[in-house]
């Protein structure tokens, strides 16, 4: 099955990196946006919900997600007039931890199609991993369509970038993505965005792009895959046939989509995965089945509860 975009479409970003995508595909989808961040650096748009965590100046993930379910009232109002929500979070920020499985359960809840991006940390942000790890989960379970992009694999399959070029070459392919969505199909599923350096040569730009892919997930898993080949008026057609031909070869059930609107020459690739994935292994409890999970309904929160309660000596 495919992701079907259906108007009225509301962007919801989350924290400094959600904002920012947020407001650059906003005009390329025709959509309306909604910022939502505990840091209010982050909100630049009249229609934002700032979450407070009150006197609490660096907040756990869980203070943040126990206070954005205190305004699960205001997030439910902004959405209700919309059809499809495409919600934009960095999982290794805490704001996309945090408020990112609220947003998705309240989506399910309203029964709204719900495409979710989410961005992944590097393995060294060892402090990250497993709360990014249990955000995603929760985040694929509420979603019809779930994009996930790894800054580790980027950096793994090009050891010599830089962190904040990972972030551009990410946000980039990010960015094209969504440019397209209107005109290109996405499996109905958990995809893996894949893509690599912009180059004059798109067979390497598509070779990086595996090694990024099987960072992420073994090659039988991986049930379709899109290919976009951005900057197509400068790629001769003999190169375009050679590329299909090389991702016919690795995978069952291909198709290649060509956007020329770009003026860099790149690859995109976005992957439809069955079976597990390296992130299902960043939660050490994601072995335990569903159906064995205590409360897998609430999701993990920290409140304050204000008990007077006197200390015992």
């Amino acid at each position: 099955m495919t992701f079907e975009l259906t108007e009225p479409i509301l962007l919801i970003g989350l924290g400094g990196v959600g904002s920012r995508l947020t407001h650059e595909a906003k005009e390329s989808l025709n959509s309306d946006c909604l910022l939502i961040s505990h840091d209010q650096k982050d909100l630049n748009s009249e229609n934002s919900i700032k979450i407070s965590t009150k006197s609490v100046v660096n907040p756990s993930t869980q203070l943040i997600r126990g206070s954005a379910l205190e305004a699960s009232d205001e997030i439910k109002k902004h959405m209700e007039n919309y059809s499809t929500i495409i919600l934009m979070s960095n999982l290794a920020g805490k704001n996309g931890a945090g408020v990112g499985p609220v947003v998705s359960r309240i989506c399910k809840q309203e029964q709204k199609n719900l495409l979710s991006f989410a961005i992944m940390p590097f393995k060294f942000e060892k402090e990250r991993i497993f709360q990014s790890g249990i955000a995603l989960k929760r985040i694929r379970q509420d979603s019809q369509c779930t994009i996930v992009i790894d800054n580790d694999a980027l950096l793994d399959s090009n050891p010599d970038l830089t962190q904040n070029q990972c972030y551009d070459i990410s946000n980039k392919a990010m960015e094209s993505l969504i440019q397209s969505l209107k005109s290109s199909e996405i499996s109905s599923d958990t995809n893996i965005m894949s893509t690599g350096k912009s180059s004059d040569n798109i067979e390497t730009s598509l070779k990086d792009s595996l090694r990024m892919l099987y960072e992420d997930a073994p090659p039988n898993s991986i049930k379709r895959s899109m290919l976009y080949v951005y900057g197509g008026r400068n790629v001769p057609v003999g190169v375009l046939n050679t590329i299909s031909n090389i991702t016919g070869g690795t995978f069952d059930d291909d198709s290649t989509h060509v956007e020329m609107s770009s003026e860099e020459s790149k690859v995109v690739m976005l992957s439809s995965i069955h079976g597990e994935t390296k992130f299902d292994k960043y939660d050490p409890l994601g072995i335990i089945s569903q159906e064995n999970t205590i409360d897998w309904d609430e999701p993990e929160c920290s409140i304050d509860c204000e008990l007077n309660l006197k200390q015992l000596e």
